[in-house]
């Protein structure tokens, strides 16, 4: 008899540890049995809406933002990334860009290529520097996750689909999801942040009913 959770992944390109969440992800989805059916759906979230299409050093906007040692922020970054098995190298991109045409692409892929899609479009963005506001990079890795080249380079220059996916974003932080990686377990419980595998194999006995929520 199979068995069934749904995810609700919310998470940016641009993101690290959504890559590295994700990553960890894998991890824990690997020691699931055989028969549980694991079905996730990803939503648009923008870490930061008035990053320039031309896009901006990254470090140059942490900085602006935090202030502090950015060198060693990064670097905390890039050790939880070897520990998720991610050869993260923050310098192979030391650019930021705005994320709508991506978003827009996962968006409109079917249910099952989603999640694939969007680790492919953090892959490229993080370790191979690739630009992923350029349509025809976009459109290159669209087509092995079920889309057609024309039909990708046609969403990604439709402005009223580029206009949804701003909308969803805006939905989502009005919804009161302020970071990212966010995951949602059947629509009953979230867990927020690039966490190790065992906090995700337990999110999954208690989706599967097999251990309860809270502890008492």
């Amino acid at each position: 008899m199979t068995r069934s959770i749904r995810i609700d992944l919310f998470t940016d390109i641009v993101c690290p540890w959504c890559l590295i969440g994700t990553a960890r992800l894998d991890q824990a989805l690997a020691g699931l049995d055989k028969d549980v059916q694991v079905e996730i759906f990803h939503h648009p979230f923008l870490l930061d809406p008035t990053t320039p299409e031309s896009g901006q050093n990254t470090r140059e906007r942490l900085k602006e933002k935090y202030g502090g040692d950015i060198e060693a922020m990064q670097a905390r970054v890039e050790a939880a990334a070897r520990d998720a098995g991610v050869a993260l190298d923050m310098k192979v991109q030391p650019m930021s860009y705005p994320t709508v045409k991506p978003h827009t692409l996962i968006r409109a892929a079917a249910p099952g290529q989603q999640y694939g899609l969007a680790k492919a479009f953090a892959a490229a963005y993080f370790l191979e520097g690739k630009n992923i506001t350029d349509d025809a990079i976009l459109a290159d890795i669209a087509v092995d996750h079920g889309f057609d080249r024309a039909e990708a380079l046609a969403l990604v220059n439709n402005q009223g689909e580029l206009d949804t996916t701003k909308a969803l974003a805006v939905s989502a932080s009005q919804q009161g999801i302020n970071g990212v990686p966010f995951f949602i377990f059947n629509n009953q419980f979230a867990i927020s942040g690039g966490q190790p595998p065992e906090v995700f194999a337990r999110a999954f006995r208690v989706a599967l009913g097999e251990e309860a929520l809270t502890q008492g």
